[in-house]
């Protein structure tokens, strides 16, 4: 089947890249600078999973000519409505728009502007970043994708999607859950991107300071309150090993979005912290620390904007 990317970045460039060098037929749609790095340095990955160049297939925007059978939707979602305008020659009646996009706002966007049909749930778990020469560090060895349709029932085209991703080196997997699997991701994301932004600390550094743990256990009950309400409620299981993961000693770990706010870039806070604080306030659940959370990143925003 035939794959684009959209988005050469930390995220999309690393499953695409795995995807190419297995030998399945993608491209990438990428913007010119970033096209020009890759065709001067190529697509390089530093992982502890093997180290990887490759010269990949690049599109630009106007010289798409025909549908892809799978969009692989990458991008930050402040990006997203740039990468729709961008990706829309790709979508045809049969396309499959898979988006790897934080939160769930982005779901409502896809389908207003390509229709409910081509867009199915998706998930990805890996912990990478780009460094300063623009090559995909990844920081941890887990690497994941999910996939599915909404309604969580098999279908002839998720079976094709799923032997398209396999074989790959990474775990992929066809999720009759795909929605659910979504909400968790959103829980960890808000509470780990709230806790160490707000705190400025590694999970780690936030877990040693005085208050520091029941502070994280607060900011994710907030959280999975507002979970429950909007009909989305985690298992247990999860909650009880999202709580040990933030408050975790001596853990290094922090978030994609305190990653980029501390290297000033700009960070998610509207589609992770943002969306989620607006549908508890509507649902009627207080969530204090969330909004403090979402405060400070909306000022650090704003002059960053303004810088």
């Amino acid at each position: 089947m035939r794959i684009l990317v959209v988005g050469a970045g930390a995220t999309g460039g690393y499953f695409g890249a795995r995807l190419a060098d297995a030998g399945k037929d993608v491209t990438f749609l990428v913007r010119p600078a970033r096209a020009a790095k890759l065709a001067q340095a190529g697509l390089q990955i530093v992982s502890p999973h093997g180290d990887l160049t490759l010269r990949p297939e690049l599109l630009l925007a106007d010289q798409i000519e025909e549908p892809f059978d799978i969009v692989l939707l990458a991008v930050k979602g402040f990006a997203l409505d740039a990468a729709m305008a961008d990706c829309a020659p790709a979508i045809g009646p049969e396309t499959m728009i898979v988006p790897l996009l934080n939160g769930m706002r982005h779901v409502d966007l896809l389908r207003a502007r390509f229709g409910a049909r081509p867009v199915l749930g998706g998930v990805c778990r890996v912990a990478t970043m780009l460094d300063a020469e623009g090559r995909i560090l990844q920081l941890a060895k887990f690497q994941e994708l999910l996939y599915g349709e909404w309604s969580g029932a098999p279908s002839a085209r998720t079976e094709r999607l799923d032997q398209a991703m396999q074989n790959a080196g990474f775990e992929a997997r066809l999720s009759r859950t795909i929605e659910q699997d979504m909400w968790d991701k959103w829980i960890l994301l808000a509470t780990m991107g709230g806790v160490t932004c707000l705190m400025r600390g590694t999970i780690g550094e936030i877990e040693a300071a005085p208050g520091g743990a029941a502070f994280a256990r607060a900011f994710l009950s907030e959280v999975v309150a507002i979970t429950r309400a909007a009909g989305h409620p985690p298992s247990e299981a999860f909650v009880a090993e999202t709580q040990r993961m933030v408050t975790a000693k001596g853990s290094h770990m922090a978030s994609s979005m305190y990653r980029d706010l501390t290297q000033g870039n700009t960070v998610e806070a509207e589609q992770i912290l943002g969306d989620l604080l607006a549908r508890g306030s509507a649902s009627g659940v207080p969530a204090p620390l969330l909004a403090a959370a979402f405060t400070h990143l909306s000022v650090y925003q704003r002059r960053r904007q303004s810088d």
